[in-house]
């Protein structure tokens, strides 16, 4: 029998979309299961388009609300007069009750499917303030917590997550097809939640690049973790900003990249 591709394509839930395809085990048989869902979604700000960013179309509010507060257009929720997205889930209207100027400079950043930003990743933020610290084993059973039944990642893989924690529970997740995103989106539930990430633990499936690592010490989070690499930029910077930066948090093994004092275990094993 010979492989046929995508032969159906049917919009299911919220974030993922129900695919035909043909899969291989021990031979050949149809499956119709979830793919995630990936699609053009613009914000606009005060009546004009901002961005265009590939993203899941879920949780757009979020995903626009955290994008402007990392990008500075905003500092707290009452920045905001009111905020609407289309029925289709292609655009989300922000409306501001202050104006703000186009950056005419659009920063791509790294990675397949790169983000977009405004801000130059490496332009000083400052050093994040201590008082959080984590045992390993807690830190191994939190990123446990991240993928859950009904979870977009347990129906269709192929999704990063993002999580905020206080060192003893995940407070917030999200999840999308970008990483940039996941972590747009949790920070835009926190403002919408009141949920303070000052002092927290910022969690992430995804690479952590230089834009990802200031865009957690905006954030205050004087920990992230990634189940993914780091890179040499974002390792320079956390070791200048006070943040211990860890990767490769997966098989109880981690990898941490700098200020490994707040794991207060170390350098024991677990």
């Amino acid at each position: 029998m010979g492989f046929q591709g995508v032969v159906e394509v049917v919009e299911m839930s919220e974030g993922t979309v129900l695919t035909e395809w043909h899969e291989y085990r021990n031979g050949w048989k149809k499956v119709n299961a979830e793919v995630i869902e990936e699609a053009l979604i613009t914000i606009y700000v005060n009546g004009s388009e901002l961005a265009t960013i590939m993203a899941t179309p879920s949780d757009l509010d979020c995903l626009a609300l955290g994008f402007l507060k990392n990008e500075r257009f905003i500092d707290t929720i009452d920045s905001i007069a009111t905020s609407y997205q289309s029925k289709n889930r292609c655009c989300v209207d922000v409306w501001l009750k202050h104006a703000i100027k186009k950056p005419e400079r659009v920063i791509i950043t790294s990675g397949c499917g790169g983000g977009i930003t405004f801000n130059d990743p490496s332009l000083e933020v400052g050093q994040v303030a201590n008082g959080l610290s984590i045992h390993p084993k807690t830190l191994f059973d939190l990123f446990q917590k991240l993928h859950f039944p009904g979870s977009l990642y347990s129906r269709s893989r192929g999704v990063h997550t993002a999580g905020l924690s206080d060192g003893e529970e995940i407070l917030v997740i999200t999840e999308d097809v970008g990483r940039h995103n996941a972590v747009d989106k949790l920070l835009g539930k926190c403002l919408l939640s009141g949920i303070e990430t000052q002092g927290r633990i910022l969690m992430t499936t995804g690479r952590v690049s230089s834009e990802m690592l200031r865009e957690g010490a905006m954030m205050g989070c004087p920990i992230i973790a990634s189940r993914n690499s780091a890179t040499s930029m974002s390792v320079e910077m956390a070791r200048a900003w006070n943040i211990t930066l860890i990767g490769y948090v997966r098989n109880r093994t981690m990898r941490i990249y700098s200020h490994p004092e707040r794991l207060f275990s170390y350098p024991h094993t677990v």
